[in-house]
């Protein structure tokens, strides 16, 4: 597979299979995704991996808490920026929208759409799942830096035919989280990917998702 191949074949996967991943796999994986870029090779990344009972007593964990507090508790930083507007909010909803038009759910479908975001806390069946953190100090520049590891990441698992799942909604409790993944405090906890096989007859795992016309995002000068 070429880089262009796993570009074109990436997407946020929302239903696995329960297909073990081999160790071995996420070692190549990870062990070559360390020749990321990073400003001044600080390689601010930090990151804890679960599978089997470890992430299964996690997830319960998690879940009770979601119960109790459904709108957050703890989270230290805002996964979108408030006030988002234009295309990037029409973005945003689209593709929620293509998401449970695949579904089925309609609109007035609360319950269903209730229980379809919270398909999150099980990591979308995915056996595997990698938190990310990194120092409270570090600022925007290494926060780009941890997500060009992520993508580079996300690029060689489908290079070893796996799928991924970036997840920011587990920041709605960060520092429950970084409490549970024994994360000190001079760290602040980024984000989850559940890591596994797609379910390649699942509807949300086939679904378009839209990107704008490049002029849309880029000036061109000079040429």
């Amino acid at each position: 597979m070429n880089v262009t191949e796993a570009v074109a074949t990436r997407r946020s996967i929302r239903q696995f299979l329960p297909t073990p991943v081999p160790q071995d796999a996420l070692q190549r994986v990870l062990q070559k995704a360390q020749r990321s870029p990073s400003g001044g090779n600080t390689q601010p990344w930090n990151a804890v991996i679960l599978t089997g009972q470890p992430l299964a007593d996690l997830t319960a964990k998690i879940k009770a808490k979601a119960a109790t507090a459904p709108m957050g508790e703890g989270h230290e930083y805002d996964i979108y920026p408030k006030g988002l507007e234009g295309r990037y909010e029409d973005q945003r909803r689209g593709v929620g929208k293509a998401m449970f038009d695949a579904l089925g759910l309609a609109r007035e479908d609360g319950a269903g759409r209730v229980a379809q975001m919270m398909k999150n806390w099980d990591s979308f069946d995915a056996p595997v799942q990698l938190f990310t953190y990194t120092r409270k100090y570090m600022g925007p520049p290494q926060w780009s830096d941890m997500g060009m590891w992520l993508q580079t990441v996300m690029l060689l698992l489908r290079e070893e035919g796996l799928d991924s799942c970036a997840q920011e909604i587990w920041a709605m409790y960060g520092t429950y989280m970084r409490e549970l993944l024994n994360i000190d405090d001079d760290h602040i906890f980024f984000c989850g990917m559940a890591i596994g096989y797609r379910d390649p007859d699942a509807p949300v795992n086939g679904f378009t998702v839209p990107r704008v016309e490049i002029d849309q995002a880029i000036r061109w000068e000079g040429f």
